[in-house]
């Protein structure tokens, strides 16, 4: 008999969920942001021992390509409610000619511009509004330098709920252009993503929409797991050694190693050695980083925030303590790179491996040659960057 004939199977085996700072359990049947006590964010727990026991990770390979094949460590309780546009399954790809200009044996990148909307955003807000539909939440909105903004259009659209955006004026005006073509309502500001934040939350507070903003609700950071998942799926069951990400609000990085503590609990990795995380900044907005080489546990605001990667123009994450937390436990490293190195990257990754990537993912090859230079990587290490959308989003 399988396993799935031995044991009773659920959709999703989540439990509860929990504050990041203090443990505090809250139901997931109800609709809940953050810990009113703590300020910080919930993050998602599953009776892995479950999991383990009725699921097959070579049975998941089998399945219908997408991020939802993961369904039993996603928050949706009932499938009829999951709300996807084919998110997830984005291709690794090795970057052979890279690696020998590099200097590299085993070079390879996350290529995320794939997704829908053309960006990593689509996972965290597919999870993330299929809770909300699940939860019975009508109208939801958003602050956004401009993916989120995108992708919570869309998946709002096709999940039949109301959608409003704050956007920087200086977004890019194919994230905006989407935006209102999924039917959101788009209010353009004087200002970042900060200022964008606090006018979502008071229209939030006066007038009962849902606030997705980054880490302020429990279920985006579930959807962007799912990129650990399928690293480790696509290296046979054993993580990479080096994996550098680009960080505003993080969230990609917090869930991939909640993603990868979930894979150690199953006994689903070969060889449980997790990575080196690597925060990847802009220089004109590098809380993480200044944070990070003073050894603190939180960040400080950043002011005059200001980059050509308007993904990394967030001046102080929601959840810089988990991120700090996060790569100060993989024996990680935060990186700080310059518009010009971006911009060089950005062209050397094009000219290259025919790859035309966001700004903020070129920033990861910047930063990789910055780590090189540092000796801080071997040339026979596996390593991964992260490209978490489509350059063709930032023309004029």
């Amino acid at each position: 008999m399988t396993k799935q004939q031995t044991a009773r199977v659920a959709f999703s085996y989540i439990t509860s969920i929990s504050c990041s700072a203090c443990g505090k359990f809250y139901p997931v049947t109800q609709v809940n942001t953050y810990c009113p006590d703590c300020q910080a964010p919930l993050l998602s727990h599953y009776d892995l021992e479950a999991v383990r026991r009725c699921v097959d990770r070579e049975e998941i390979r089998s399945r219908r390509r997408g991020m939802w094949r993961w369904h039993e460590l996603l928050p949706v309780q009932q499938p009829e409610n999951v709300v996807t546009l084919g998110e997830g399954d984005t291709p690794l790809l090795p970057l052979p000619n890279l690696g020998r200009y590099l200097g590299l044996s085993r070079l390879f990148v996350k290529d995320e511009s794939s997704n829908p909307t053309g960006s990593f955003k689509a996972r965290g807000l597919a999870a993330a509004v299929s809770k909300a539909r699940e939860l019975g939440i009508q109208k939801v909105i958003i602050p956004t330098a401009g993916n989120a903004g995108g992708a919570m259009a869309a998946y709002a659209a096709r999940a039949g709920i109301r959608a409003y955006i704050f956007m920087p004026k200086d977004t890019p005006h194919a994230n905006v252009e989407e935006s209102r073509m999924a039917g959101a309502e788009v209010m353009l500001i004087d200002g970042l993503i900060s200022e964008a934040a606090g006018m979502a939350g008071e229209k939030a507070r006066q007038e009962g929409w849902f606030d997705l903003s980054t880490f302020k609700e429990p279920y985006r950071v579930e959807g962007k797991k799912i990129m650990g998942y399928e690293l480790a799926e696509d290296f046979d069951w054993t993580l990479p050694d080096v994996i550098l990400y680009p960080t505003g609000g993080g969230t990609g990085l917090v869930g991939m190693w909640k993603a990868f503590a979930e894979l150690e609990a199953l006994g689903w990795l070969n060889h449980p050695r997790r990575p080196r995380m690597v925060v990847v900044q802009a220089e004109g907005c590098a809380p993480i980083v200044k944070a990070f080489q003073a050894r603190q546990s939180f960040c400080d605001f950043w002011l005059n925030a200001h980059t050509i990667a308007a993904g990394l123009r967030v001046p102080k994450s929601f959840a810089d303590h988990l991120i700090l937390a996060d790569v100060y436990e993989s024996d990680g490293m935060a990186v700080a790179v310059s518009d010009e190195e971006i911009l060089k990257a950005q062209r050397l990754l094009g000219r290259e491996e025919g790859i035309f990537a966001a700004p903020e993912g070129a920033a990861t090859l910047a930063a990789l040659e910055k780590l090189l230079d540092m000796k801080w990587i071997d040339a026979s290490e596996r390593i991964v960057l992260f490209n978490t959308g489509s350059g063709l989003k930032y023309l004029p």
